[in-house]
């Protein structure tokens, strides 16, 4: 089979496909012949080393989440049969041709529903509505601000947004401002507006900021925030530089960071949470950010998939596949990643 190859941190050259063995399957997985593997800003941290603290190293492959047939069941599976549809939310690995991976993650994926779409809700917009639902718990009416508004998460969290009766903002470039406005969102040119000060003047500031940037972009984002107002936090993206790793900004990264965690224990009003959306894949006891919060339901992740599949047929949400790819051009999707990010999601087909 083929997979791609990250052999050392880098851009979008340090890139190679090769050929391997079918893997097979050990206790509790499945091999999983992919029908369609995402390309996400994620998989650019993963390959330039800016990645978040267990990410693996090189050699590795790439690939965040996958759609795709059962082949082959490992001892101790129960729950699926060969020749079923699932998906995986699989942080890395997800770009081969033939994949392992935990029976217990997988969720059920209606024949009848496009591959490439599913991915969009296996992450962008299971990141969006979990972040809305699940970590922030915004509540009909509230005030929104959601950074990086035109792109792929920032689109889901405006399309669920509206769908929650939220009033939303949304940053993004002066191009983009048409398709913040369409989504139902006020526009802000990050560029050439301050965020802080028009969200202010015009609400009094906001209930909730999703905030995919991190860093100092985290610190103003923190004092946008009304009288129980919660800042979610999950995303690095301000750690990469032409699609390589930013030292200087991974320095103000965690810098920003740990000041607003300070800020976030000194106020009781006001409070800051982190967001991975594999912990609510995983079997986790806590929500993400609290501390001593309340139990995780490891059921949540496909709860939260089935809902995202019933607004999706309802055409309530509208996920869009920029581009497909034959596997072979993993390098060339890595490197439209920034062109792409306004247009939909970026699909590997095996």
């Amino acid at each position: 089979m083929k997979r791609v190859v990250v052999d050392h941190y880098g851009g979008p050259e340090v890139l190679t496909v090769v050929e391997d063995a079918d893997p097979r399957p050990g206790p509790g997985e499945v091999r999983v012949r992919v029908l369609a593997a995402g390309v996400s800003f994620t998989d650019a941290q993963l390959r330039a080393g800016t990645y978040l603290p267990g990410a693996p190293k090189p050699p590795f492959t790439p690939g965040y989440e996958l759609v795709g047939v059962v082949e082959e069941l490992g001892p101790d599976c129960s729950r699926l049969r060969v020749g079923d549809r699932i998906g995986a939310l699989t942080v890395w690995g997800a770009d081969a041709e033939r994949v392992c991976v935990p029976e217990s993650g997988a969720v059920d994926v209606p024949e009848d529903l496009d591959p490439g779409e599913v991915l969009s809700l296996l992450f962008p917009y299971m990141t969006a509505y979990q972040v809305l639902h699940r970590t922030a718990k915004v509540k009909s009416g509230e005030t929104v601000l959601v950074h990086g508004a035109a792109g792929r998460v920032g689109i889901a969290a405006l399309e669920l947004g509206a769908v929650a009766g939220l009033r939303l903002y949304g940053t993004a470039s002066a191009r983009d401002r048409a398709k913040v406005e369409a989504l139902g969102a006020v526009a802000i040119d990050y560029r050439n507006e301050d965020f802080l000060a028009r969200v202010r003047e015009e609400a009094g500031g906001v209930d909730v900021v999703v905030d995919s940037l991190g860093g100092p972009i985290s610190l103003r984002s923190f004092r946008a925030l009304r009288r129980g107002g919660r800042l979610v936090v999950f995303g690095r993206y301000s750690t990469l530089k032409d699609g390589h790793k930013d030292w200087a900004a991974v320095v103000r990264w965690y810098a920003a960071i740990a000041a607003v965690w300070l800020w976030d224990k000194l106020s009781p009003r006001r409070k800051v949470f982190a967001y991975h959306v594999q912990k609510y894949r995983d079997r986790v006891t806590r929500r993400p950010g609290a501390v001593g919060g309340e139990p995780m339901d490891p059921e949540w992740f496909r709860e939260d998939f089935g809902a995202l599949t019933d607004l999706l047929r309802a055409g309530r949400i509208h996920p869009v596949v920029a581009e497909r790819l034959p596997l072979t051009e993993a390098r060339h999707a890595h490197e439209m990643l920034e062109s792409a990010a306004s247009k939909g999601k970026l699909v590997l087909v095996p």
